[in-house]
């Protein structure tokens, strides 16, 4: 837990496989980064999507972030990779029978 951010973000093996989130939330600081860096969301709109959330735990996201950029970011790459090895192991039928047809995934 990081001080500087309050009691706003909490780390519990039990909640959110451990991973940074809001307290009394199961929003992960990961998860506001990339509605905020990634998705162009504004902390504003961050709380219309989450109504649960006030400002005040956006900005609390967001400031632990950029006092741990590097273990979030190494987050972001864990479940990147995760998702793409659970893609390739349980690829969709759609993906699948064009496999079978011939025709490739474009990269």
């Amino acid at each position: 837990m990081d001080t500087s951010t309050g009691q706003r973000i909490t780390m519990s093996p039990d909640v959110c496989g451990g991973k940074a989130c809001i307290a009394g939330h199961r929003v992960r600081v990961l998860d506001v980064v990339v509605w905020h860096e990634h998705q162009g969301m504004t902390p504003d709109e961050i709380v219309s999507h989450v109504p649960t959330l006030t400002l005040a735990d956006v900005h609390a996201a967001l400031a632990y972030y950029f006092d741990h950029v590097d273990q979030i970011q190494q987050e972001m790459r864990d479940e990147r990779l995760r998702a793409e090895e659970l893609h390739r192991s349980h690829p969709s039928p759609l993906e699948a029978k064009l496999r079978q047809e011939g025709f490739q995934r474009a990269s």
